[in-house]
């Protein structure tokens, strides 16, 4: 008597129907991630659209998708979950080239490039390990007028898809620099002129205390640790947030965003309305 063929389950089902995605590009989850990329210029090479009323829901993009020439598909729920594991993808994935941060030697070029236009505003992130501090500090750098953002290449988050959602466009605007020797590269802004402020806790001096109209970096630290040792002596000064509650430090996106608008606050002389 033959054998009964074992029957494949629902999962199993899925995954032997997931359609190939398409070659050397990276996805990127969510409405307002894919829908940043066409505001900046940059539309994904394909884009995958939930089957269904989610096609009336993002008609909109779609009309953005075919004028642009992104290669299109419809596909179930289920194709789109299992290539976003726990990103919530709205009914949309858009297919990018990856991004990839620049180089030191591409720093000291642009810096020239900004010197000549006004002083540089740069953001310098010492151990930010978790994509969603990175992609949210990146938003609050590009929102802040941020001309760059330093990163070192053994202690940062990669620049996947989970930062380029949630930094809404902006890791596509703001050049990242990814440095080998963080304390090294430091030392070298200072001797061009950069003024370079880093966050502490046990600070004597307040951030409003900090003069960010010149030249400059912001240095923020990993949340916990904070600063590495030759990161902190590296820094021209130390400033600290004021906190008048029972909690003793504040998640790392939340501080750099507070700490870059009061620089933006100095430097505009005004909130733009």
């Amino acid at each position: 008597m033959p054998r009964e063929k074992p029957r494949m389950g629902r999962r199993q089902q899925h995954a032997s129907a997931m359609p190939r995605t398409p070659a050397g590009l990276e996805p990127i989850h969510g409405v307002h991630a894919v829908r940043a990329l066409f505001e900046r210029g940059q539309p994904p090479r394909a884009l995958w659209i939930q089957q269904g009323h989610a096609e009336q829901r993002l008609e909109a993009l779609l009309e953005r998708a075919r004028a642009a020439g992104c290669e299109l598909k419809r596909v179930p729920r289920e194709t789109l979950d299992a290539l976003s594991g726990q990103a919530a993808h709205q009914g949309v994935i858009g297919f990018c080239e990856p991004l990839v941060a620049e180089n030191e030697t591409a720093l000291w070029w642009r810096l020239e490039q900004w010197r000549d236009e006004r002083p540089p505003l740069l953001l310098i992130l010492d151990g930010v390990t978790d994509p969603h501090n990175l992609g949210a500090c990146l938003r609050s750098a590009d929102a802040a007028g941020v001309h760059g953002v330093i990163v070192p290449k053994d202690k940062s988050a990669p620049l996947n898809a989970t930062v380029r959602k949630v930094a809404c466009g902006a890791a596509e605007s703001v050049p990242v620099f990814q440095v080998t020797n963080l304390a090294r590269c430091m030392e070298k802004l200072k001797q061009l002129g950069v003024w370079i402020t880093g966050t502490a806790g046990e600070a004597d001096a307040l951030l409003f205390e900090a003069d960010f109209t010149g030249p400059c970096a912001l240095v923020m630290g990993a949340e916990g640790k904070g600063m590495r040792r030759l990161t902190r002596e590296a820094c021209d000064g130390l400033v600290k947030l004021p906190m008048l509650g029972s909690v003793s430090s504040l998640n790392v996106s939340v501080a750099t965003g507070i700490c870059l608008f009061e620089a933006l606050r100095q430097r505009a002389g005004a909130m733009p309305g």
